[in-house]
């Protein structure tokens, strides 16, 4: 019988760990051709948005879906799974912190193979809950000495900087601007619901990793075209998904300064048939739009960890 599970048990069950080896398995079978990804759909309603994205790994044994409604900027996630090998359904997963899960885990992921292997100061631009999970997930993969935080309201730059202190147990000190938050850092994470740029490019110094995770529609930016233009390596983690929703690249095309021919996949980079950056000079951009194939990676191991302990409800 299938089996639900509510947010609350997927938080039982998985860490971020968890997610950043399943997020790294998915990709590894993309780039092994024993993945598909299709991009998300959008049907609009007179109240909001129905979206829907879908996603096969043959070679872990999973395909499904994940869809949600945002009806006045509310929105509903959940996952249906089922097996390649029976066509069977395995489980209905409420995906809300799933899905902030393997949007840090992506990131994560795309650090390790992108970033440089040096001590690192991490600049995050944001502070809402997403941008705790891109920086749990760096700091799982890369050896960080000190962050900092800017977002527009002091208040939220200083509580996450006080939340996620003792978390990580490393010091985060909030920024009074973007410009200091970007200043001197190496690794970059920038994960808000911007419309216009928040990340000059001449504020970048070379050798930095930028992880971009909120412009996931086109009428979103994060980036200025010079900071796209300034990425000696541009990956993002679904191609055909990327030229439908990522404002900041699709700007930077239309704009004449970079062409899809120059975008990479980041299963191209895990299975290093693509470099994730060619010198230490190198700034390297992750452009994350939060594909299915994430989704259905981490939702097979949140199953699996469910039935080895017997959590959640059969129906």
């Amino acid at each position: 019988m299938p089996l639900y599970l509510t947010d609350a048990e997927v938080d039982q069950l998985i860490t971020m760990q968890d997610a950043i080896e399943s997020v790294e398995v998915g990709f590894e079978a993309m780039s092994n051709g024993e993945a598909a990804n299709l991009p998300r759909q959008r049907l609009r309603l007179p109240t909001g948005v129905f979206n829907i994205m879908s996603a096969a790994i043959p070679a872990i044994g999973v395909m499904g879906l994940k869809a949600y409604g945002v009806v006045k900027g509310r929105p509903t996630f959940h996952i249906q799974l089922s097996s390649t090998k029976t066509g069977g359904l395995l489980a209905i997963i409420e995906a809300s912190r799933l899905g902030q899960l393997r949007t840090g885990a992506a990131s994560g992921v795309a650090t390790k193979y992108m970033a440089r292997d040096v001590p690192s100061i991490i600049g995050v631009i944001g502070s809402g809950n997403q941008a705790q999970t891109q920086l749990e997930a760096v700091c799982r993969v890369k050896d960080v000495s000190g962050v900092k935080v800017f977002s527009r309201t002091a208040d939220r730059r200083e509580s996450f900087a006080e939340e996620m202190s003792p978390r990580l147990g490393i010091r985060v000190s909030p920024a009074e601007t973007a410009e200091s938050c970007v200043s001197e850092s190496d690794i970059l994470l920038v994960i808000t619901g911007a419309s216009k740029p928040v990340l000059n490019g001449e504020w970048i110094q070379s050798g930095t990793h930028i992880n971009a995770a909120g412009a996931n529609s086109p009428n979103r930016r994060e980036l200025d075209v010079e900071a796209v233009n300034r990425s000696n390596v541009i990956v993002v983690d679904d191609i055909d998904q990327a030229r439908i929703e990522c404002g900041d690249i699709n700007h930077a095309v239309d704009r004449g300064f970079v062409r899809w021919e120059q975008v990479r996949a980041l299963s191209d980079v895990i299975g290093g048939t693509t470099p994730g950056r060619n010198s230490d000079d190198d700034i390297t951009l992750f452009e994350s739009q939060g594909v299915a194939l994430e989704d259905m990676a981490l939702a097979a191991r949140v199953y699996q960890l469910a039935i080895e302990q017997s959590i959640g409800v059969n129906f």
